[in-house]
């Protein structure tokens, strides 16, 4: 396979852990831990409020990533920092999958109105 020019490949998701992460490890013996976000938020499109929901698989690879991302629990809310690419390497395979980068867990902010 030829190699293609770099191109920009980095997504930034937010979003709820849906499922526990499941771990296997690669031929090489590399930890992968593997678990779906879930994500709801309201996007702006040509001028237009709209829902924006989906669930996509998350990869973490290497040791620290995979550890990290084996504590998550269901309902935790994260940042994912990432790529994406397919989920198998398949010809005709469309499925897309995260590869994280860097997973943050995040806290929301609840407003005191007086």
């Amino acid at each position: 396979m030829v190699a293609a020019p770099v191109f920009d490949n980095c997504v930034i998701i937010a979003g709820r852990v849906a499922s526990a992460s499941q771990i296997r490890y690669s031929p090489a013996g590399l930890p992968i831990s593997r678990f779906v976000l879930e994500h709801h938020s309201r996007q702006v499109e040509a001028a237009i409020p709209r829902e924006a929901c989906c669930r996509i698989q998350v990869l973490a690879c290497g040791k620290p990533l995979a550890q990290n991302a084996q504590a998550l629990t269901p309902g935790t809310l994260i940042r994912v920092r990432g790529f994406l690419s397919r989920a198998n390497h398949r010809y005709g395979e469309t499925r897309l999958v995260v590869h994280a980068e860097r997973i943050e867990i995040l806290t929301l902010l609840t407003e005191t109105r007086g």
